[in-house]
């Protein structure tokens, strides 16, 4: 009976010792095939990234993917590069985020972005209601902040895409406000322009489309931005509009030439 269990032992410990032994590198390489394949996904993943972007405007532009999120590096020498790159890497397949970290190349002082940046604003859409936008513009260190307002999307659309594709912006930030969509506004909007600008002292700021009395409407209330010769002007321009039926409040951000912005 002793030898018989003494042989039932060996045989046990036998299959043990082959299991643990034949067993180990299955474990091992159980644990390893994942972390290959991620690595060969990742890989995968970023040629596929770095394919779309397989254009001039990106031959500098670098990718890298982890857990689904694509980094890209590198330059660029237009923000609207850096953004149509974060597009293309984010429509492709098993890339969930971007983290962009692109950047616009190109030297530029803030004062001189500012300047031209303000000539081309003045003159973007005339003809397509621009007298009832006012966008404001501020540059820093080539980041470049558009606020203010705008009667509709296409407008600031407009805005954007002409400081997207200026050599020397190194970034957007959008704080344009849109301002309601409403029939009783756009007649305030012209009814108040026919008052301002029908008025004869100040019929002239009608004369240079980069140089008007903005007027922006917001269900009813009106603001009034730009600059003008005097305040004179100034106060006949705020009289007129408040004069317009349908007009619920006027503020008046109208400056002064060579004065400090004054509010009413």
């Amino acid at each position: 009976m002793n030898k018989q269990i003494a042989k039932l032992e060996a045989i046990i410990a036998a299959v043990i010792f082959a299991v643990a032994v034949s067993g180990a590198p299955l474990v091992a390489n159980a644990m390893a095939r994942p972390a290959e394949a991620q690595a060969q996904s990742a890989d995968g993943g970023a040629a596929a990234v770095q394919s779309r972007l397989n254009k001039k405007q990106f031959q500098n532009v670098h990718v890298a993917l982890s857990d689904g999120v694509a980094t890209l590096t590198g330059t660029v020498d237009l923000y609207e590069y850096k953004v149509d790159a974060e597009k293309k890497a984010l429509h492709t397949k098993g890339v969930t985020a971007v983290r962009n970290q692109i950047d616009v190349s190109g030297a530029a002082s803030d004062a001189e972005l500012q300047k031209k940046l303000s000539e081309k604003l003045a003159y973007d859409r005339v003809g397509f209601g621009h007298m009832f936008d006012a966008i404001s513009l501020n540059v820093n260190n080539g980041v470049v902040t558009l606020g203010g307002h705008t009667h509709n999307y296409v407008n600031r659309d407009s805005a954007l895409g002409i400081v997207a594709t200026t050599p020397g912006v190194k970034d957007v930030v959008d704080n344009i406000e849109v301002d309601p969509v409403s029939m009783m506004d756009d007649q305030t909007r012209m009814a108040v322009a026919r008052a301002v600008y029908g008025f004869t002292t100040l019929n002239k700021y009608a004369i240079d489309p980069a140089k008007p009395i903005r007027i922006s409407v917001q269900n009813g209330h009106v603001e009034l931005y730009g600059v003008v010769d005097s305040k004179a002007d100034k106060d006949t321009a705020y009289m007129q509009a408040n004069g317009v039926p349908g007009v619920f409040s006027v503020k008046n951000y109208l400056q002064v030439a060579g004065q400090p912005t004054e509010r009413q």
